[in-house]
């Protein structure tokens, strides 16, 4: 008896460990003073190898795009969209039925940011991204970030 319940607890821990959420984009922030008022806040996403996500831009009907939204803050003006600087991949995908628009290995989002007056300051908000591979997608994800402006 004391065999078959040391075997069961094994398989539950093992099972456990093999159950580990999976994350594979790794998400850094910064921010780039570029004169006295605008700074340039960098949004980095970091893909493990075989995965990717998709741009800003990803059309209707496919899976879920990078999304930002940016908490009010009346020190900040921001300046347009987040800006994709990275190798951006075009093809169609049979499983959405629609030509998407992705990322692998990394993408920094550039956001431009003018702050009224000398006070210090963060941009806060949230990312909404879903990250795929070959074989499966993960639901949509949100990251919340705060970034200061120094």
């Amino acid at each position: 008896m004391k065999k078959f319940l040391m075997l069961g607890l094994c398989l539950i821990l093992v099972s456990a460990l093999l159950a580990q959420v999976q994350n594979p984009v790794k998400w850094t922030y910064a921010s780039k003073k570029v004169n006295e008022t605008t700074y340039s806040v960098l949004i980095t996403a970091t893909l493990e190898p075989g995965w990717h996500l998709y741009s800003q831009t990803t059309p209707e009907g496919g899976p879920v795009p990078t999304a930002f939204a940016f908490a009010k803050n009346p020190l900040l003006t921001l300046e347009g969209a987040p800006k994709e600087v990275g190798r951006l991949e075009q093809k169609h995908e049979p499983l959405f039925g629609v030509d998407v628009k992705q990322f692998s290995h990394a993408v920094v989002f550039q956001q431009s940011v003018k702050v009224k007056g000398r006070a210090k300051t963060a941009l806060a908000g949230t990312v909404e991204f879903m990250a795929c591979n070959d074989a499966m997608c993960l639901p949509p994800s949100t990251q919340k970030f705060s970034i200061a402006l120094k």
